[in-house]
C-alpha cells in the first residue's frame, strides 16, 4: 500500500522546473535591455546545467514515494535500480530511508549487502544497537530485523557484493581530515568505491570532479550546492558513472553520506 502526505509542504523551495521546457526557452532569449550577451550568457549556463543533469537522479524528500511496510513502519523511497539490465558500477540495487514509530519492527528478507546510517533516533538492527551517524554494513544474504524503542528514521542501501560484517560508531571514529574545512569519515571500502561521511564547514568546496562509480550523496544535516542544484536535509541524488560535478560547496556547513569513489577524480 502507498501513502502519500496529507498536509500540503510549504515554501516549496524546488526550481528544477524553470530548467525545463518551456522556460528554459524564454531563459534562453536576450532579455530587453540587458547589456549585451548576459541574456544569451544566462541561457548557455542553463542549458549546461540541463546537460549535466541528465542522467542524474535526485529526489527531494518530501517529495519522495512512501509505501507502509507494517504498523508504525513507513519506506520512504530514493532508488531503485531497473530490471533486467547490469547495473554500472557503484550503482546501488535500491536506497531508502526506514521510519519507524516508537515500538515498530521490521523484519527484512534476504538481500544483497546492506547499509545502515542512523539519520534519527536509535534502532536495533540484527540485535545491535545504533545510535545517530552509528553505521553497520551487513553481508548479503542476510535477514535483519529491526526494532525501535523511541522511533528511527535509518538511512538504508542494498548493494552487491558479499562483504563482512563492518560497524562503525558515530562517538568512536572521529573525523579525519580532508581538506581544507572538510573532514571525512570512511565506512568502508572495497575495489576503489567506499561509504563514507563528510563534514564541511560553512564556505567549504570540492574542486571540479568526475565519478568513476556511481556517486550518491544523502543529505544527513545542512545545505549543499550541487552545481545549481541545492540539496537539504534528507535529500537524495545519486550522478551515474562517467559524470562529474562542477561546483560542490556549503554556505551552511554539512554532513553528508556518500558511497562513489575512494579516491575523487579531480578535473
Amino acid at each position: 500500500m502507498t501513502t502519500k502526505p496529507t498536509t500540503p509542504e510549504s515554501n516549496d523551495d524546488d526550481l528544477s522546473p524553470l530548467l525545463s521546457e518551456p522556460f528554459a526557452q524564454a531563459w534562453a532569449s536576450p532579455a530587453p535591455g540587458l547589456p549585451g550577451r548576459m541574456g544569451e550568457r544566462l541561457g548557455e549556463r542553463l542549458q549546461r546545467s540541463l546537460k549535466a543533469e541528465q542522467g542524474m537522479v535526485t529526489v527531494r524528500r518530501r517529495k519522495a514515494q512512501v509505501d507502509a511496510l507494517a504498523e508504525g513502519v513507513h519506506q520512504r523511497w530514493l532508488y531503485r535500480a531497473s530490471a533486467g539490465r547490469a547495473l554500472r558500477p557503484g550503482e546501488p540495487q535500491a536506497a531508502s530511508v526506514i521510519e519507524l514509530e516508537a515500538g515498530a519492527s521490521l523484519a527484512l528478507p534476504a538481500g544483497g549487502a546492506r547499509e545502515f546510517l542512523v539519520m534519527r533516533g536509535s534502532v536495533e538492527v540484527g540485535g545491535e544497537v545504533l545510535g545517530l551517524r552509528d553505521f553497520l554494513l551487513l553481508p548479503a544474504g542476510s535477514t535483519p530485523h529491526l526494532v525501535s524503542r523511541d522511533g528511527a528514521h535509518v538511512f538504508v542501501r542494498e548493494g552487491e557484493g558479499a562483504v563482512e560484517r563492518t560497524l562503525v560508531r558515530d562517538q568512536e571514529a572521529g573525523w579525519p581530515e580532508f581538506a581544507p574545512g572538510i573532514r571525512r569519515r570512511v565506512l568502508w571500502a572495497g575495489g576503489g568505491q567506499a561509504a563514507l561521511l563528510y563534514r564541511a564547514d560553512p564556505g567549504a568546496n570540492v574542486p571540479n570532479h568526475s565519478h568513476g562509480h556511481d556517486e550518491e550523496c544523502l543529505m544527513v544535516q545542512g545545505e549543499l550546492f550541487l552545481d545549481d542544484l541545492l540539496l537539504q536535509t534528507g535529500d537524495y541524488q545519486l550522478a551515474p558513472a562517467g559524470t562529474g560535478h562542477r561546483i560542490t560547496e556549503t554556505d551552511t556547513g554539512v554532513i553528508l553520506y556518500a558511497h562513489g569513489d575512494l579516491d575523487l577524480q579531480f578535473c
